[in-house]
């Protein structure tokens, strides 16, 4: 077994508390050899235990404490400790760590408790005795002898001088060792006196320490909750920012349709202008139309009168329609404002608007077969009146441009006829005539020889076939 670097198990306890009768050494030699290994033979009693921090020392004749040994080798266990042969053991002691002085010695076995639990008996380190050898030597090897022997008197007087020396150095440092005992005495009462404090300050250490792990639990507790919560608030943070992305683009698209919202609402206020302008004129038609019916016939009045009425009805309801188109321009206006949170109202608004355009097309168109359907009531020949339908190819020169199909009524104002007496056509020769000179000759002339003609493409139509001519002409209108 090798000898290990650590110290072994010692202690300061006093020889008259050892068993050395529990751990006996056999076969121990007078002396051994310098140079060689040395072994050592023991045997374990039955009322001893081996453990594994035993070792077996050798120590000085003489020593008093476990702390004086020389060198020593740790113990091995026996495999069963109930066995004889295993209760003789063995260790090896190496020439290097053997002393090299003659003391005598002698081979301890110490527990790990540092107490002795054996001794074996006193032993040297020497060569064998002299006396025992028989030397046989020759008259040179003599002189060789005698000359070396000489030289080693000359060594052996200058080790005395520098012994004498040594002495004297020994004394000054003896002188020196007491000095130092002196300050190492007052360094250990230093010394207690600071371990005590240390001692102090190590009660208040080990509470202060014992604090400071309740807390660093505690911390350790918090963060990990933190930990926790943060990896909570990555993910939220995370979808915030998928949702803040979405509500970006939404926002983007909120503000394409909002300009185009209000691109459809300059639309539609131009249109609401337009109409106005269109209204007016209308008003002016119908107090010049007023104006003329009061010079007409009886008959000629009693259909103006109807159909005036008719008219009355339509700049009514014209007049609730812009009212109307009004308000709704007023709340799309309002609506602009609040317009990124309301956008789905006004879409249905936009889609409302739409559709009451759509109606006020439809009336726009109805209103105008009303007038033409009037004008044929009235008597009327589109060929005798100084205004005719604008056709495709012609100019927009006197319309309204927000009407589809032009102005019906504009150009009456401005006519030069002397009178509005109802001028139609001959059904023989085309010539025009008056209402009365027609009604002569049409009492000379039998019903089925009377036409109607289409004053754009010129097509004839019965008198009988009234409804379909009318719708015939208005047919041109679209």
């Amino acid at each position: 077994m090798e000898e290990t670097v650590g110290d072994p198990p010692t202690s300061a306890v006093l020889l008259d508390h050892c068993h050395f009768s529990q751990v006996i050494f056999n076969s121990v030699e007078k002396f051994y050899v310098p140079g060689g290994d040395v072994t050592c033979y023991y045997t374990l009693t039955e009322h001893f235990t081996p453990r594994r921090k035993d070792w077996i020392g050798i120590f000085r004749v003489g020593w008093k404490t476990t702390r004086e040994y020389y060198t020593f080798m740790w113990v091995t266990l026996p495999v069963d400790p109930n066995n004889v042969s295993t209760k003789q053991q063995e260790v090896q002691f190496k020439a290097y760590y053997l002393p090299k002085d003659d003391e005598y010695y002698q081979f301890c076995y110490v527990d790990q408790d540092g107490l002795v639990r054996g001794a074996s008996i006193p032993f040297q380190f020497r060569p064998e005795n002299e006396e025992d050898i028989l030397v046989v030597t020759t008259q040179g090897e003599v002189e060789e002898i005698e000359q070396s022997n000489n030289e080693l008197r000359k060594e052996n007087q200058e080790l005395k001088d520098s012994c004498v020396s040594l002495q004297k150095q020994n004394s000054d440092m003896q002188a020196e060792l007491q000095k130092k005992q002196e300050e190492l005495e007052t360094l250990k009462s230093i010394n207690k006196k600071l371990e005590q404090k240390v001692e102090e300050q190590k009660d208040i250490w080990e509470t202060e320490l014992l604090q400071l792990k309740e807390q660093n639990q505690k911390l350790s507790s918090e963060n990990e909750k933190m930990g926790v919560r943060v990896d909570q608030l990555q993910a939220q943070l995370s979808t915030q920012e998928k949702e803040m992305e979405k509500l970006v683009q939404e926002a983007q698209d909120k503000t394409e349709q909002l300009e185009c919202l209000k691109k459809e609402n300059g639309q539609l206020f131009l249109s609401l202008k337009e109409q106005r302008k269109h209204q007016q004129k209308l008003e002016k038609t119908v107090e010049e139309l007023k104006q003329q019916e009061a010079i007409a016939t009886k008959k000629e009045q009693e259909l103006t009168r109807k159909h005036q009425q008719k008219l009355e009805k339509t700049v009514e309801e014209l007049k609730q329609q812009e009212a109307i188109a009004t308000k709704k321009e007023q709340e799309l206006t309002d609506e602009n404002f609040d317009l990124s949170k309301r956008l789905s109202e006004n879409k249905m608004i936009c889609i409302v608007l739409q559709r009451e355009k759509e109606r006020l097309e439809g009336e726009n168109d109805l209103l105008k077969r009303d007038n033409f359907r009037l004008m044929s009531y009235m008597g009327l020949d589109f060929d005798s009146l100084p205004f005719q339908v604008p056709t495709s190819d012609q100019g927009g020169a006197g319309q309204n441009p927000g009407l589809v199909f032009g102005n019906p009524y504009f150009g009456i104002q401005e006519s030069s006829a002397p009178s509005l007496r109802t001028i139609k056509k001959c059904p023989t020769c085309k010539s025009n005539l008056a209402d009365d000179v027609f009604d002569h000759i049409s009492q000379q002339h039998p019903m089925e020889t009377l036409s109607l003609d289409c004053p754009i493409c010129d097509k004839s139509f019965s008198a009988n076939e009234k409804q379909i001519f009318e719708d015939h002409v208005f047919c041109h209108t679209l």
